[in-house]
């Protein structure tokens, strides 16, 4: 964090400093939720819940060397006293950002911003100190927690933001204002919380109409409702996609073998990229990112050349590891909606094999009404790809198996022991499995596949 005075700041959060508390002190190090990670100098939020509270490991924190504690309660050792410890922390990033000169960038989109954001990250590191979202810690909590992890020499802030309903990417922007917005796609999401898609638009727009007139706005030209967001804009406006008309273009793509080759054109010149992200849709990823780069002063060559560099940074997201029999496993289980739904099916389908494919899938979660008919349709993509066996996971999963005529085997199991005992079973040496569902719906299946790779060696 950006050093400040434990008085600098109670005043950015509002609160008032306990008697143990040096008005004078200065904090060094970073604020922390988790009283086992808190370091010398550094602050400790403590965090009330409803079986664990904050406050109970303030005097751990204190022991460690926290220089005090953000506190909505008394405690015994040095604190800043706040009516509410999350609110504070957002009042501490919008004191850190004022004080920051990093360049922020910011990326929100239906699916797909934690792998953008992780390219940006990587893009942006290559060009100076980067601080990043980490995995996809992008809530109330994650996005203040990540600005706060600025220090004076970062060059470059890159924020992943998330929303559940209007209003939310704007509250997010106001905590640290940015230069560049970034809009992958408006898909089906979270509908509990948008109702519709057009709604989600509207939500999504919330990062390109934040922005200043000297900031950039970098939407996907490939999406009607993201390039819409052009006129809603103040700032400059730079495009990316697959047809030569964006500003930012890949020409020429060639799949592969589901890690896609092109000719990334700028408005400086192109470049070959060979990206090692398994996927098309990281295509779009690579797109955006390279729009970012070029934004901030990165030529052609360089941008390519990184972009062919980069790997995966967060787990469970398109992660393709073989097991010792030689059986591809692509994970891509942490979350699903239809639109990475469906790109994950795609790339099972690109992707070489010697055995069968074989897809495990789960619920995709707050379709509300369209959840049937999302569902049913994911069956449909899997026997358009060539899905050879189809194992769809627990309850509303039934129309996956309804859509999938012509793959050759389609069995619905209750949950995912019976997912595991059937793999058990079927699967064989040279097969390739993916396993795709909302959050942790799949994540046993994938440990299983998982510690099969650990035991197997």
């Amino acid at each position: 964090m950006i050093p400040m005075s434990l008085a600098d700041i109670a005043t950015a959060v509002e609160g008032r400093l306990n008697e143990t508390a040096d008005p004078e002190a200065i904090v060094t190090g970073g604020i922390e939720h988790d009283s086992r990670k808190v370091g010398p100098g550094g602050l400790f939020l403590a965090i009330p819940g409803a079986k664990v509270d904050g406050h109970d490991f303030a005097p751990k924190a204190a022991a460690e060397g926290a220089a005090a504690t953000i506190a909505s309660r008394p405690i015994d050792s040095p604190a800043v006293y706040v009516d509410d410890t999350l609110r504070a922390l957002a009042a501490l990033a919008r004191e850190v950002a004022r004080r920051s000169e990093a360049t922020v960038v910011g990326v929100t989109g239906s699916n797909g911003k934690t792998s953008t954001k992780d390219l940006m990250g990587q893009l942006c590191a290559s060009l100076g100190p980067t601080v990043a979202t980490q995995g996809n810690f992008n809530n109330e909590l994650g996005h203040p927690y990540t600005v706060c992890r600025v220090e004076p020499e970062t060059r470059y802030l890159v924020l992943e933001l998330a929303a559940r309903g209007v209003g939310h990417i704007t509250d997010l922007c106001e905590i640290a204002p940015p230069d560049i917005g970034a809009v992958l796609n408006v898909g089906i999401s979270h509908l509990d919380g948008f109702g519709d898609i057009e709604t989600t638009a509207r939500a999504k727009s919330e990062l390109p109409r934040f922005l200043a007139p000297e900031g950039t706005a970098v939407l996907n030209a490939d999406d009607p409702r993201v390039a819409a967001m052009a006129a809603k804009t103040r700032a400059q406006v730079l495009t990316f996609g697959v047809t030569e008309s964006a500003d930012i273009a890949a020409i020429g793509l060639d799949p592969g073998d589901g890690r896609h080759r092109f000719t990334l054109r700028t408005p400086d010149g192109d470049a070959p990229v060979q990206l090692r992200l398994w996927g098309g849709h990281h295509v779009y990823n690579a797109l955006a990112a390279a729009g970012v780069a070029w934004r901030l002063g990165a030529s052609p060559d360089h941008i390519a050349d990184q972009l062919s560099r980069a790997g995966r940074q967060s787990e469970r997201r398109m992660d393709v590891f073989t097991l010792p029999d030689g059986t591809t496993v692509i994970d891509d289980s942490y979350n699903a909606n239809p639109a990475s739904m469906g790109a994950a099916i795609r790339a099972l389908g690109q992707v070489p094999t010697a055995g069968r494919r074989i897809a495990v899938l789960g619920l995709m979660a707050d379709l509300e009404e369209l959840s049937d008919q999302c569902h049913r349709r994911a069956g449909e993509q899997a026997a358009e790809a060539g899905v050879d066996e189809l194992i769809a996971v627990g309850d509303g999963t039934e129309p996956i198996i309804d859509g999938a005529d012509g793959v050759a085997a389609a069995t619905h199991v209750p949950d995912q022991t019976a997912a595991i005992e059937l793999l058990r079973n079927r699967l064989r040496p040279g097969d390739t499995v993916l396993v795709k569902g909302s959050r942790y719906r799949t994540w046993e299946v994938a440990d299983h596949l998982r510690a099969k790779e650990d035991n197997d060696k």
